[in-house]
């Protein structure tokens, strides 16, 4: 992803709610400031950014793995990249519900690999970009693993929909996953990877991924670039399983 300096625009956002068999899942047809006003304190690399208004997409797109993290076989059969916010109740509620079953079933049995990229949506912030940071200033000091690590953690912890979850909950991830600290709260503090949140929202927007969690899944490929079949919210396991199949057969 582009590393370079954020630049302030303000755009309006339309929130729109749509109703899945899953239940509703938070979306946004016109985004405006992803990072929020009232973040972690900020430097001068860390101002506010535009997100583009997501266009129509069909249901399957090109999509890319970008540089986020991967979680399995790096040369898995299927990929299947979610679009989501660590604030977002219907993602938690993936996590906590068909997630798991994906993990035992295809990802550490090397069929899929699962790549989470961020798109924190401005209604939650500032807890939203805040844990995203969080999860990407943890990633820097141990990899993929550790990024995924913080993940499990911090959506194990958050109260959802903006509440997020106190200091002293945050120093107690950080001991009990080995983190150096001071390390961690300097990087999520200035916001170091904000230019990388938003190209992720950015993409989201281009492929048509307006609220979380969306999924693509498909063949992988070695350009690490997929045809990505296209799904929207807290599915059951079952209807995820259905598409998953689909490919590795």
């Amino acid at each position: 992803m582009n590393q370079g300096n954020n630049i302030a625009v303000p755009v309006s956002i339309v929130v729109a709610g749509l109703v899945i068999s899953a239940g509703l899942f938070f979306g946004l047809q016109k985004s405006g400031n992803i990072l929020g006003q009232n973040n972690v304190p900020q430097d001068n690399t860390a101002t506010d950014t535009p997100i583009p208004t997501p266009t129509e997409a069909p249901a399957i797109v090109s999509i890319s793995v970008d540089d986020d993290p991967v979680l399995g076989d790096a040369n898995a059969p299927v990929t299947m990249i979610e679009f989501s916010d660590y604030e977002c109740p219907y993602c938690k509620r993936n996590f906590e519900d068909t997630f798991p079953q994906i993990v035992e079933n295809y990802i550490d049995t090397g069929m899929v690999k699962y790549v989470f990229r961020d798109l924190p949506l401005y209604f939650h912030d500032p807890a939203a970009t805040k844990e995203a940071n969080i999860a990407n200033c943890a990633r820097e000091q141990g990899g993929d693993e550790m990024y995924y690590k913080m993940h499990d953690a911090l959506y194990t912890a958050t109260g959802s929909n903006g509440a997020g979850f106190t200091d002293a909950v945050l120093d107690d991830i950080v001991n009990d996953l080995g983190l150096d600290g001071d390390a961690l709260k300097t990087c999520y503090e200035e916001e170091r990877y904000a230019t990388e949140i938003t190209s992720d929202a950015n993409d989201a927007a281009a492929v048509g991924a307006n609220g979380t969690p969306t999924f693509f899944i498909g063949a992988s490929d070695p350009s690490g670039t997929i045809q990505g079949e296209r799904v929207v919210g807290a599915l059951p396991y079952a209807s995820v399983k259905a598409v998953i199949d689909s490919y590795l057969n």
